[in-house]
Order: C-alpha cells, then structure tokens, then sequence
C-alpha cells in the first residue's frame, strides 16, 4: 500500500483528515507523526488505531533525524498540519510557535527535497492575509499582512513552501482555510469552547464588542478540499479553502444559546484580543472553478451536528478539560505537555 506522511494527525483536522483519507482511499497507508503537546490526542483516532494501515510516531517535525528516518523509508506524499496554532497563545510566547511552524516546516521541505517526495502540501490559514474590512474577499494574489505571531508563523512557512518551489522545483502545493469547526476540535477554540461551556451552564467570554466576522467550514468540507488539491492542485499554486458562511461571533453566539435554550445572562464582554483581526473573507473561485470543489454541509446542519458531538463525547471532553487525558499520554509517550486552561 502507498504510504502517506501525516503530521499533527492527532489534532483536530489532522485526526478528521487522517480518518478521512483512509475512507476515501483503500490503497492508501497513513503514517502520523505528531509531537503530541497539549492539542495532540491520539483518542481522537481509537476508531482506527489498529488498522494496519495506519502507524503512529510521536516525534517533533523540527527533530530533523526523526524525520528524515520517517521519509527516507519512503512516502508518497507529506501533509503538513502540525502547528501551533492558538492566537492567544502566540500572544503569550512566540517561541514555539517559530520553532514548530516555521522551523518544522523547513525540516520538512528539507526531507522531501532530499528523498523525492512527489507531492507536498502545506495546510495554512487565511489569517496570513490579515484584516479586511466591512466589503470585499481575500484572493491568493492578496498580500500577506498577518497581525499576530501565530500568523506570521504560518506566513513565513507559507513563503518558506513558495521559496523551495521556485529555488529547488519542489512538487508543493499551498492550502488557506477559514475557520473550521467540527468533531473532536479542541475546546480553546470558539465553537467548542462556547458549546461546552453551556453544556454546563458556564459563561462564555465575548472579545471586545463581538462583531469581529469569520467564515466558518465544516471540518469534512475542508479535508474534501484537501484531497483534491493533493490529487489535482498545480505545483506551486495557493488555494483558498473557505465555507461561505460568514457571521459575527456575537452572532454566532447567539445562534448557540438559542439552540441549546440558554440564556444570554452568559454571555461575558471581555477586554479585546491585542491586534484582534475585525473580518476574514476568502475568495474560493480557484478552488471552485478550477478543480471543481463545493461545500457539502451547510453551517446550520454542521453545528447542529457538532453540538450533538459534543453532547454525545462528553467523556471526551471530561478528560480534555481536565488535563486527564495529558496525563495518560505523558505515561504512554513521555510528553510535556501542559494541561489547557479552560476560559470562562
């Protein structure tokens, strides 16, 4: 069976595209490779963990040994998700994210160079445009003017994957999505942060006035979009990957306490996010009238879905909250992760 390189599988997208893959493509053997800090789960794959086509590695893609030992056994093609990835975070301390997003990246590009790996492609994020305003979309021809660490760490990469292409012919292809949302995402990010909190009838925190505007994608939409840039992208192209759902957080909040009959008591007006980004909008025409890729799921029938997700995992998520999960793992694989702090 033709091997594939995952990395970051154990992550939201990575676990949703790992599983993915291997429904769409018997002939196809997945390899992850995840460092498994503290958004890395290997629960969220139990469904297929003994397949025998599928093998995990816990390792670093900056560790540049442990990759290459991983590509030089031979894969077909490396599909870059690992990456430090929380804003908030970034704002904290932005060594790790230069180390994983932009050092790991070049680890990578170094190892399919070398060993001839036919196909690359980099998961990036529409946040490397930066901010928009009130009209209008983001292109692939748009600039990049990303406005927190995170972002930039994934701009660099971003030019990084470019720079290999144009200087060394490697066969790599550039992916930027909006926001996603979906099973097994981890609860620091808005969707499920606000649906796990008013499971339990906890307040959930609004930046600043609540108007900032995202679009929103299903993660299966996303990962769909994804097998077809690997199978049909051009080499050295971006695509923008985007839902077409566009809605105000304070919006979409709304939207949430309505469906789970909460009331708006718990919302909390917060201090606004430092260099907070007002409006994401991507321009997908590319993807759309080139490889002819469309949306499945829309964003009503989506979250509906993902609330019950997270009503029926509540185990899940239990042990997520916790830092229970952390502590099983650092027995099994020896990482330091540290335990997430749930806002409320």
């Amino acid at each position: 069976m033709d091997p594939v390189l995952v990395t970051g599988g154990c992550g939201f997208i990575g676990s949703n595209f790992i599983r993915s893959l291997l429904d769409v493509h018997p002939d196809l053997r997945v390899v992850n490779l995840d460092l498994l800090t503290y958004a890395g789960n290997p629960a969220n794959l139990t469904d297929i963990d003994r397949s025998p086509r599928y093998s995990f590695f816990q390792g670093d893609i900056a560790d540049r040994e442990t990759v290459r030992r991983i590509v030089r056994a031979g894969v077909s093609a490396i599909f870059n998700f690992a990456a430090e990835s929380h804003v908030d975070r970034s704002i904290d301390d932005a060594s790790p994210f230069v180390r994983t997003n932009v050092l790991g990246t070049q680890v990578l590009l170094d190892a399919a160079r070398n060993f001839d790996v036919p196909r690359y492609l980099q998961v990036s994020t529409d946040e490397v445009y930066g901010s928009l305003g009130e009209t209008g979309s983001f292109t692939e021809a748009s600039p990049l003017s990303p406005n927190s660490p995170y972002a930039a760490s994934k701009a660099a990469a971003d030019l990084l994957v470019q720079s290999y292409v144009r200087t060394f012919g490697l066969p790599a292809v550039i992916t930027r999505c909006s926001n996603n949302y979906g099973p097994y995402q981890f609860p620091e990010k808005l969707i499920p942060l606000f649906i796990t909190n008013l499971l339990r009838d906890e307040p959930v925190p609004i930046y600043g006035d609540g108007l900032q505007v995202r679009d929103w994608i299903h993660v299966r939409d996303h990962c769909s979009a994804l097998v077809r840039v690997w199978r049909d992208g051009k080499v050295g192209e971006v695509y923008n990957v985007g839902g077409g759902s566009e809605c105000t957080n304070l919006a979409l909040t709304h939207r949430l306490l309505e469906t789970l009959s909460k009331s708006l008591s718990l919302i909390r007006y917060v201090r606004d996010r430092p260099g907070h980004d007002r409006r994401y909008s991507l321009d997908c025409r590319k993807l759309q009238q080139e490889l002819g890729w469309r949306t499945s799921i829309s964003f009503d029938d989506g979250l509906r879905e993902t609330i019950r997700w997270y009503q029926d995992h509540a185990d899940w998520v239990a042990k997520v909250r916790s830092g229970e999960y952390l502590e099983y793992y650092k027995k099994q694989y020896g990482t330091r992760a540290e335990p997430l702090p749930i806002i409320t």
